[in-house]
């Protein structure tokens, strides 16, 4: 933890936009934040900070540094996460934070990755976890980007176990819960309605919260996800523990879409992003919001000062 820099990968689509007039409110942190992406996509921003290019990740002198990765083997957008990926990994930088990127665009590029979440993962050696903070409730998937019609093959006792201790570990460790609160939702309507609507929730699911109930966690599950989601908007519930993509993100976009943060866990850097999409019908609008990348950062630091406390306690 030794660098205080904050590489900001501004991605595709709006994201040049929106971290631009995300860090254009945020002057104080210019002289500590390196973007690394397309020059050509961040100067084509309107009225825009200015920047300062620089040959590697470093800071510069007056204005936001930038670095352009350009000239690679991968996509510059996939060589710009690399990068500051590695410098996060080497201690010369405190934390990454990432615009969206467009996955089918880059796979026909020959991208191999399904998303940020599975790059980070090969990159650190890691198994992360997709997790939202920032809003009113976190939640943190099992699933991600797999087709709905695989979800049940995909569950395992060991992969819930596994999601939910690295969710409980980060609100307690990063975020400062000393106890959190989670709910496990049942895969099926009703959490399988005592196996009447499905046999998931007893032969896995429930299996898995015993486990984590055991280690002392504060678990609750199965739970229907309509129940475990009124839990959460009632304060009872910190990290809503989801089975597959949509039945988490959809009632948190619903009800906190651009204060959420996605949060990529259990890798051993700091790694924030905006919890939205390319939105490329909003590129050159001045339409795009960026209060989500104005959260991605705001988290980003504050869990790295949180970790530099831990560190000089």
């Amino acid at each position: 933890m030794g660098s205080d820099l904050v590489v900001v990968t501004p991605g595709m689509g709006i994201g040049p936009e929106v971290s631009l007039r995300a860090l254009a409110r945020r002057r104080e942190l210019w002289p500590r934040v390196v973007l690394v992406g397309r020059a050509s996509a961040l100067a084509a921003v309107p009225d825009g900070p200015p920047l300062v290019e620089v040959r590697g990740l470093c800071a510069a002198p007056r204005g936001l540094a930038l670095f352009d990765p350009g000239d690679r083997a991968e996509p510059t957008e996939a060589a710009a996460v690399r990068a500051g990926a590695l410098a996060c990994l080497q201690g010369r930088a405190a934390a990454l934070v990432t615009g969206p990127i467009h996955k089918g665009r880059l796979a026909a590029r020959g991208f191999p990755f399904s998303g940020h979440t599975d790059f980070l993962g090969h990159l650190c050696g890691a198994a992360p976890v997709m997790a939202f903070a920032g809003g009113r409730f976190g939640v943190a998937l099992v699933t991600v980007h797999i087709p709905l019609a695989r979800v049940p093959q995909a569950l395992t006792v060991e992969g819930i176990v596994h999601v939910t201790r690295t969710a409980a570990r980060a609100w307690r460790d990063q975020l400062g819960r000393s106890h959190p609160r989670l709910a496990v939702c049942g895969l099926n309507p009703h959490a399988g309605e005592g196996g009447l609507l499905g046999g998931e929730e007893g032969a896995i699911i429930a299996p898995a919260c015993a486990t984590l109930r055991g280690e002392g966690w504060d678990v609750d599950g199965p739970v229907s996800a309509e129940t475990a989601v009124m839990q959460a908007m009632a304060g009872q519930v910190d990290v809503v523990i989801a089975m597959y993509h949509d039945q988490g993100l959809v009632p948190l976009k619903a009800v906190d879409f651009g204060r959420t943060v996605n949060w990529t866990l259990g890798l051993p850097i700091v790694r924030t992003s905006v919890d939205h999409g390319t939105a490329d019908d909003l590129v050159g609008t001045g339409r795009a919001d960026p209060s989500s990348m104005a959260a991605a950062l705001a988290l980003a630091e504050r869990i790295v000062a949180r970790r530099r406390a831990q560190a000089g306690s």
